[in-house]
């Protein structure tokens, strides 16, 4: 008797990436690709039908962002494995995705040497995180503090621009946050440049750890 596949949803905007993937994983005697998702609401009933082992989740989809997929499928299957494939090369993303519940941030630039690795950590119940990305968290751990940033967390911003800075941080593109919004992506683009500017901050990252440090994601 075979032993049993290990089933995974593949979670991707993109299609073509979600087809090589496919063609990937199934070549792999223990892995078996049972379902795909194109955007965040797909992925979420996805769950709720197919009950995956895994879910292989991009971090920048339509409808729901990959933070908000992960929220929304660990509040009813909490023990659901989620590995988080993504070009954000990013430890404040990487960050925020442990934090939400994931358990593994791999990037897609190393997809082909270190994913059927990190697949099979997350499987155990392990945490994986891109060496990289690890390497970069440990030394900003003990590393120097930035003596501005108490500071920096003190200025206020209004309510429309903690919106734009929540959705920012959740991985939504500007369009994404104009539809959202009702805005225009210009004016996504003004609010964006308002905030960092408020802020002092000068790359999306630093948005990112803003906005987790302030409670910014779960406001």
């Amino acid at each position: 008797m075979s032993e049993k596949k290990l089933r995974i949803l593949l979670a991707d905007d993109h299609a073509v990436m979600r087809a090589g993937l496919r063609v990937l994983l199934n070549l792999e005697e223990d892995i078996e690709v049972v379902g795909e998702a194109a955007d965040g609401e797909e992925v979420v009933k996805m769950v709720d039908g197919i009950l995956p082992d895994l879910v292989l989740l991009d971090l920048t989809m339509p409808n729901l962002s990959g933070i908000e997929c992960i929220d929304r499928i660990l509040e009813k299957h909490p023990a659901m494995k989620i590995l988080v494939l993504t070009m954000h090369d990013d430890e404040e993303y990487m960050k925020a995705v442990i934090r939400a519940g994931g358990k593994g941030y791999v990037l897609k630039k190393a997809a082909d040497v270190e994913l059927l690795s990190a697949i099979r950590t997350v499987s155990r119940g392990e945490l994986y995180i891109y060496p990289p990305l690890a390497a970069a968290l440990l030394y900003q751990m003990v590393g120097p503090q930035n003596p501005g940033s108490k500071e920096k967390t003190e200025k206020r911003l209004s309510e429309r621009e903690r919106e734009v800075l929540k959705y920012l941080a959740l991985g939504h593109t500007n369009q994404d946050i104009a539809e959202l919004l009702h805005i225009s992506v210009k004016t996504v683009e003004t609010y964006k440049t308002r905030v960092m500017e408020k802020l002092e901050l000068r790359k999306r990252a630093e948005l990112v750890r803003y906005a987790m440090e302030n409670g910014i994601i779960n406001a």
